[in-house]
């Protein structure tokens, strides 16, 4: 399909506009020629059809000091109790104040809350500015007020920003994470209530699922393949598997069940010639470097990354507790740009922005050239992730013959077995997708496993043709008409009287 046909059905999908600075409230000449916010908003309205609901979204993102372990996406605000004041009164209430005008009271308006604000706090305190950013309570204080002043208006629904997979999926990281999300939410006027749900991945490139590596705790030669360089034993590899981890911490934490999350497909989907349809090797880096449909040289590169694709196209709640997949980067506006530029918008030159530079880690940042500063049109960008779109791009000759791929639902996490009397209960964490679960044993490791339950609708089974004494070994997999996962992590127990 020649690649403007493929352009023209792109535009057709919606993104969010991102409020990155106080005059993108007003627009015009003063902001690059772009739509202010009452004109995006009267656009929705022009678009919207009778009896039909519309959403239209938009990222709060101008938090002063923001984005405190950056330089690309620094912005016009310093880190001062002044910037602070300004951010409430020139930024916050203007936008809130032409949210609750009568006028647009039948649009769904969906706000991300200042991206990498609060993950910043969890794992960049050993930056000076990030550690400035939590000591003066700036952050904190910033987000609270956004909060307080959105939640108030009865068509709003508040999303916060919460990293991706690469940066929180650890439990070192994600556990602390929810902490400090639970007690900054908890200190806003509504507490819990002020907040709908999470947003991951924004403006990144983790993929929704990686297909070839469905099993984090698959032994290769003796080692779990979530060992790997590529991985440091972060368990998570995917987006799908985080957000099904924050929603049992979250809930855990004492949040409603209600609460969902977006996922930014944008840039995610890692298609086109270099993607890779099966993992092989005999070691745990080869194989999982074989498999991985995410290309990057390393999971914390994230600047204009080379050979990254449009991922899912927009959609509403694909699956259990996930709200939307959305775009939230607009495909096609840089991350940052690859040389220093000069700019009024308080944008810095970032070297994981340079595609020269070495990283820390030892590789190349990934970055490609020629890229403008943050936000700005990167028409190279774009074509390329037109070009490695993932489902590929379709138009109306084209969606039948190649229709968009559903993938089959991710391995099983947290099983877990409680022995009783001639019993074993199981239970594990649910799987987005999933239709129905099978529940496999085998009486011993030189055994063969076989289906003890099928057509499993819960995330929980007891097992009662058990002998006490006895031990046995537990797998579940999980079903939709897209196929069957892998298999979990082998669980033993012995039931006892």
């Amino acid at each position: 399909m020649p690649l403007k046909a493929k352009m023209g059905v792109v535009k057709t999908f919606p993104t969010a506009v991102w409020l990155d600075r106080i005059a993108a409230i007003s627009g015009g000449s003063q902001n690059a020629g772009r739509l202010g916010l009452r004109a995006h908003l009267d656009a929705a309205l022009a678009q919207k059809k009778a009896n039909t609901p519309i959403t239209a979204s938009f990222v709060i993102y101008d938090l002063p000091g923001r984005d405190c372990h950056a330089l690309a996406s620094n912005g016009e605000l310093p880190l001062t109790p002044a910037a602070l004041e300004r951010y409430k009164k020139e930024y916050i209430d203007v936008i809130a104040a032409i949210f609750a005008d009568p006028k647009y009271k039948d649009i769904r308006i969906v706000n991300v809350i200042e991206p990498d604000s609060l993950p910043n706090l969890v794992t960049n305190l050993n930056d000076m500015r990030c550690a400035l950013a939590n000591s003066t309570g700036i952050y904190e204080e910033g987000i609270k007020y956004a909060l307080n002043k959105l939640h108030a208006i009865p068509n709003t629904y508040n999303y916060l920003d919460i990293g991706h997979s690469g940066w929180l999926g650890w439990d070192s990281n994600r556990g602390p994470a929810i902490s400090l999300y639970t007690r900054v939410v908890q200190g806003t006027s509504a507490g819990l209530a002020s907040v709908d749900g999470f947003v991951t991945n924004t403006a990144n490139t983790t993929p929704l699922n990686e297909p070839n590596l469905p099993n984090p705790e698959l032994s290769v030669n003796g080692q779990p393949i979530k060992s790997a360089k590529y991985y440091e034993w972060n368990p998570y590899f995917d987006e799908t598997d985080f957000t099904q981890a924050l929603y049992s911490g979250f809930v855990g934490a004492g949040w409603p069940s209600t609460i969902g999350f977006i996922v930014d497909t944008g840039r995610n989907g890692w298609g086109g010639p270099n993607r890779p349809a099966g993992a092989s090797g005999s070691d745990i880096n080869t194989y999982v470097n074989t498999g991985r449909i995410d290309r990057r040289l390393h999971r914390g590169n994230w600047c204009n990354q080379s050979g990254a694709g449009i991922g899912a196209l927009p959609t509403a709640a694909p699956g259990p507790h996930l709200d939307a997949y959305a775009w939230v980067k607009p495909p096609g506006e840089s991350d940052g740009s690859s040389t220093l530029i000069s700019n009024n918008e308080g944008k810095g030159f970032d070297r994981m922005c340079d595609p020269t530079y070495t990283t820390a880690d030892g590789v190349l940042t990934g970055a490609l050239a020629g890229a403008p500063i943050s936000g700005a049109w990167f028409h190279n960008q774009f074509v390329e992730l037109v070009n490695n779109a993932y489902p590929a791009i379709a138009t109306a000759s084209t969606a039948v013959a190649a229709p968009a791929t559903v993938a089959a639902p991710s391995a099983t996490r947290g099983l877990t077995a409680t022995v009783g009397d001639n019993q074993v209960k199981l239970s594990w964490s649910p799987v987005a997708g999933a239709t129905s679960y099978t529940v496999q044993r085998r009486a011993g490791a030189a055994a063969a496993f076989t289906t003890v339950g099928s057509n499993v609708a819960t995330a929980s089974y007891v097992d009662r043709s058990v002998t006490n004494g006895a031990d046995y070994d537990y797998v579940v997999t999980a079903n939709s008409g897209a196929g069957t996962s892998a298999s979990s992590a082998v669980v033993r127990a012995r039931p006892v009287k």
